[in-house]
This record gives C-alpha cells, sequence and structure tokens, in this order.
C-alpha cells in the first residue's frame, strides 16, 4: 500500500476528495467528484467511477469497480448506533452499480459488513448493516434487506425483493422479484411471492452448474419427502429424520439438512401449495 501522495500509476481526479490517512494501492483510479475518507483502504485496480462516498473503516477489495451515486461504509441506519469504529468489506471484482448502498456494522451486531469476491450488486439496491453476502452473489435492482441478513454463495435475489432482518438465504438459492421474504430459505430453494413461499429447488442453477441428472432426481425427490404437495400424517421433523437416513451419502442434501438444523432467529419459510408446488416439480422432472 502507498499513501495518497505516494500512489504509483494511480489517478485521482482533481475533483475527488481523498483524506490524509486513505491508502491506495496500485492502479487505482478516483474519478470525478469521489469522496474517500480517511480509514479507507483501497486495494490495487479499484476504480471509482464518479460521485461515489466511500467513509468509515473500509475496506475495498482488488479491481473491485464502484459507479456514480453509489456510496460504501456509511454510517447504519440504527437508532442505536453511536459513531463507533464498526467495518465494512467488499471482496475482489465486486461491483456496485448506481445508488446503491452498502452500509457498515453495529457495535450490537457483527461489527462487519461484508460483502464477498464476485459479487454483482446492482442499481439502487440497499445491504445493511451486518448483512454478510457470499461469493458470486448477485442482488437485482431495488432489492432492500435489512439488518443481519447472511446471504450464501451463488445466491440469486431478482429484482425489489425485500429481505426481514436476521433473514438466512442459503448456498444457490434463488428469491423471485418482488418476493417479500420473512424467512430462512434453504441452499438451492426458490421462493416466490409476497409473503414469500417456497416452491422448489432452484433446478436452473442446478443443470448450468453440472449436477448431473441423478443427483437432481434425488434431491427432487428429498425435496418432496420433507415439502409434500399434499399435507399427511408425518410431522416435519419426521419427514426430516426420513431424508437423514435415505440421504446421508448426498452432499447437497447434507447442505440442506445442516442448514434446517442451524439457528435461526426467523425460522423456515412455508412451502406453497397447490399451482406453485405443481410448477416446481414440473421444473424439476
Amino acid at each position: 500500500m502507498h499513501a495518497v501522495g505516494e500512489a504509483r500509476q494511480t489517478l485521482v481526479h482533481p475533483t475527488a476528495l481523498v483524506a490524509p490517512g486513505a491508502r491506495l494501492g496500485q492502479g487505482v483510479v478516483i474519478g470525478p467528484w469521489c469522496s474517500v475518507g480517511p480509514n479507507v483502504v483501497v486495494d490495487d485496480g479499484v476504480e471509482l467511477i464518479s460521485h461515489v462516498v466511500v467513509d468509515g473503516h473500509t475496506h475495498l477489495g482488488a479491481h473491485s469497480r464502484y459507479f456514480p451515486f453509489c456510496t460504501v461504509g456509511m454510517a447504519p441506519q440504527d437508532l442505536k448506533y453511536k459513531g463507533e469504529p464498526t467495518r465494512c468489506e467488499v471482496g475482489a471484482r465486486t461491483v456496485v452499480r448506481e445508488h446503491a448502498t452498502i452500509h457498515r456494522g453495529t457495535a450490537t451486531g457483527s461489527g462487519i459488513t461484508r460483502v464477498g469476491q464476485d459479487v454483482l450488486i446492482m442499481a439502487n439496491a440497499h445491504v445493511a448493516h451486518d448483512c454478510v453476502l457470499g461469493d458470486r452473489v448477485i442482488i437485482v435492482n431495488n432489492v432492500v434487506m435489512g439488518g443481519h441478513v447472511t446471504i450464501g454463495n451463488d445466491a440469486r435475489i431478482m429484482g425489489s425483493a425485500a429481505i426481514h432482518q436476521f433473514v438466512r438465504i442459503g448456498h444457490a438459492a434463488l428469491v423471485g422479484g418482488v418476493a417479500g421474504v420473512e424467512a430462512d430459505v434453504i441452499p438451492y430453494g426458490s421462493v416466490l411471492g409476497n409473503r414469500a413461499r417456497l416452491i422448489g429447488l432452484h433446478w436452473i442453477w442446478l443443470r448450468r452448474n453440472g449436477v448431473q441428472s441423478a443427483e437432481i432426481h434425488r434431491m427432487r425427490k428429498a425435496f418432496f419427502t420433507l415439502y409434500p404437495k399434499v399435507s399427511g400424517d408425518a410431522s416435519f421433523q419426521v419427514r426430516l429424520e426420513q431424508v437423514r437416513q435415505e440421504c446421508s451419502s448426498d452432499v447437497r442434501i447434507q447442505e440442506i439438512l445442516n442448514f434446517i438444523d442451524a439457528p435461526s432467529h426467523r425460522g423456515l419459510v412455508r412451502p406453497a401449495r397447490g399451482g406453485a408446488a405443481d410448477q416446481a416439480e414440473t421444473e424439476g422432472a
């Protein structure tokens, strides 16, 4: 790292404000009318295109890009926050589009908001305090999330979805557009609606990522054992134990079971009944 005045191969536009103490790597581009706070660390190859504000104890990963009017590391929208030196981290090669906001953590939470590598956050999205986004996550336009949300690797959150605080979104899950998500979404799960309901697994992601048909069929069987279209006499715990016994060697099914077993503030999203579940079965066939 180099101090601002010593940064090699780094371009800072004359209208940009880079505070003393900010650390800029090599090949950084700070465009017109940007503002970088004194506790910000900017790794090599980062680009702030224009009118970007980065503040707080914030770390921008290498080769990440920030589009006009987005803000990163600003104070959280939490009335309990009293200016503590909490943090914000954004991973390498992540792209943050126009007007998106990423707030730093809180002292009463984990103390850090973390966005992973190769993430795309589209325009007008909001990542609240103490949220954790995994790698390769896609957040589409106008998505809003409350504090302490956790989103697993490869998840897709479609446009204008709203995610309640403390909700967990599992690995490679899909949240449909304009969904209101009040509870946890299992790994590979697909949810739609207001309020969001589980309609199946994220079959398209599974196929596109090389999961073989035989494994997809085993996952489909496990899903409909856990969430049958027609409710029977067996409780969810009984169905859960049945899947545990039948699928002990399936890594992805075990991932779902481990997610269900983990502590939760919000519980699990309820399954859809009727048409949505029928559609999910067809897509998974």
